[in-house]
């Protein structure tokens, strides 16, 4: 078979332009082909969330999905992903579904089998499960039609399967010849080898060929990394799209096949598509964020710039007493080796009349985090004062270290629409500089360097309140990413109230990361979507 896979970006809800996207690549495919794949739910974007719920969404779904199928009379077949109504009870009422379109109709309606309802994933929210659909006939081949996750169950693979049914040994048994999936797997980092090491186990178990078609773009804190492939009967890799950017793989016995990106040059990537289509998605053209001088600022001003361009990026400087003039003159170097604009607002004004309006209240009080933490709202204050003013975005600059144990403030460098690299580690921060000054010097080497400083009282450092970040960075990655209790960590060798302290913190931070903007998941465990914790509980 000679396969189209159409790796597109789409945006979640613009029925009308993800059908443009679909129609005008097929349209432009210029090759002959026997079938033309789409990734899942293609017509709605994904994840589509509970605009699922509105039985007029999903009318127009289908609405839409019928003048595709009229638009592409002339063309190849081609399955399109959406959901549909599930017309009997009791059960949920809606299916996952991809539909075959071809001679002007909706010919054939396959359903998703696995519903994910884990991490970022609530599709046992909307959808129901079907069993295995029937083959789709196509010329000689008898094809197993299956949606994400679909693939993902098979028992000599995982060595504790989620799902008690296997669709693809169930189309292996019913003869299929060949194997196709619809995908939105979202991005983390190395994902797409697991990918493939799983995919290419399951063609060899069953020896049957596939090809497999993910989304690409970023919609909210999930970013999809496409590389959509495909593998021969043996479960050898024949084909690969490139990672990151729409595109059209076509496959026959073999494919072109993109390389995988070096790791950091892949989270640099990611990030810098999730920025632009988080921003371009939600209307907005233009970003501002607070540059301090340091690494967080300076990294994420480095991949707005890169997003958008740095026409459409203004740092705004905000010094206080206790700013450092180092700090003040590494922003503006920043600044002009991206090529952004700057705004420079001193805070001590506000500083000062704050004082006087609470030296009453305060007056039996020695000064202590809350003098700080009004330095810090202020600059929020005037960050979003801008934001309103000149109708764009602001960016978070908090890290994933900081957000963990809550050494942010809330109301303050919390406020933002989107936070970038809310899921590095400090340390990884580091690591994603130096990758971003491979080519040519952007962040100022003393950034690089320097003790990293919140700058709100005289010479203060991270330390004065943390442990080292090599240090805390190791334990919350045991923590948060495997779950590691504090009997376990101490098993590992890390000092015991070293852990209790983190941990502490960890569990007291809960009600500030509920409150956070949205951040970009470029981990297999990130706070935001994928993240249920009580705020209130023991």
């Amino acid at each position: 078979m000679r396969m189209a896979l159409l790796q597109l970006n789409p945006t979640v809800g613009d029925l009308t332009g993800n059908q443009t996207q679909i129609r005008e690549a097929v349209r432009g495919l210029g090759e002959s082909v026997d079938l033309v794949v789409t990734s899942e739910l293609s017509l709605v974007g994904y994840p589509p969330q509970d605009l699922l719920l509105q039985p007029s969404f999903v009318t127009r779904c289908w609405q839409h999905c019928e003048q595709l199928a009229q638009e592409l009379a002339g063309s190849p077949p081609v399955l399109v992903g959406l959901p549909t109504v599930n017309p009997h009870s009791p059960g949920r009422p809606l299916f996952n579904s991809a539909v075959l379109l071809h001679e002007g109709q909706i010919q054939q309606t396959f359903h998703k089998t696995l519903l994910p309802t884990y991490d970022v994933f609530d599709e046992d929210r909307y959808f129901e499960p079907a069993s295995p659909t029937p083959l789709l006939i196509l010329g000689q081949e008898r094809i197993g039609v299956s949606i994400c996750e679909d693939l993902w169950n098979d028992r000599d693979y995982w060595d504790r399967p989620r799902y008690h049914q296997d669709p693809v040994a169930a189309w292996a048994a019913a003869g299929a010849t060949y194997l196709v999936n619809l995908s939105a797997s979202p991005y983390s980092r190395g994902k797409q080898t697991r990918r493939e090491a799983m995919l290419g186990k399951l063609c060899h178990k069953h020896q049957l060929p596939l090809v497999y078609v993910n989304q690409v773009g970023g919609n909210d804190d999930l970013i999809f990394d496409g590389y959509s492939c495909a593998f021969d009967r043996l479960g050898r890799l024949i084909a690969r799209a490139p990672g990151f950017t729409p595109a059209v793989l076509i496959v026959d016995t073999v494919g072109t096949m993109a390389p995988l990106l070096p790791e950091l040059e892949e989270v640099g990537t990611a990030l810098v598509l999730g920025t632009r289509d988080y921003i371009r998605k939600c209307g907005f053209k233009q970003v501002l964020l607070g540059l301090s001088g340091g690494i967080d600022s300076a990294v994420t001003a480095v991949i707005a710039a890169q997003a958008l361009g740095p026409e459409h990026v203004l740092g705004v400087l905000m010094p206080s007493p206790y700013s450092s003039a180092a700090s003040v003159t590494d922003s503006l170097e920043l600044a002009q080796a991206l090529g952004i604009q700057t705004l420079t607002i001193p805070i001590q004004p506000a500083m000062n009349a704050f004082d006087q309006m609470l030296s009453g209240a305060f007056a039996d009080y020695a000064p202590d985090v809350t003098e700080e933490n009004i330095q810090s709202r202020l600059r929020g204050n005037i960050l979003m004062a801008l934001t309103n003013k000149y109708g764009a975005m602001l960016l978070t600059t908090g890290n994933k270290s900081e957000l963990a144990v809550g050494y942010c403030t809330i109301y303050g460098d919390m406020c933002g629409g989107l936070a970038v690299i809310a899921d590095l580690l400090k340390t990884q921060v580091y690591h994603l500089a130096h990758w971003l000054n491979r080519d040519r010097i952007v962040i100022p080497a003393d950034i690089l360097t320097k003790p990293p400083s919140a700058e709100l009282r005289p010479d203060q450092t991270d330390q004065d309140a943390l442990p080292p970040y090599a240090r805390l960075d190791a334990v919350l990655e045991q923590h948060l990413t495997y779950h590691a209790d504090h009997a376990e960590l101490v098993a590992q060798g890390f000092p015991a109230p070293v852990v209790a302290q983190v941990l502490r913190w960890v569990r007291n931070a809960e009600f500030k990361r509920r409150q956070a903007p949205p951040g970009l998941r470029v981990t297999e465990r990130a706070f935001g979507t994928g993240w249920r914790l009580p705020i209130a509980r023991a």
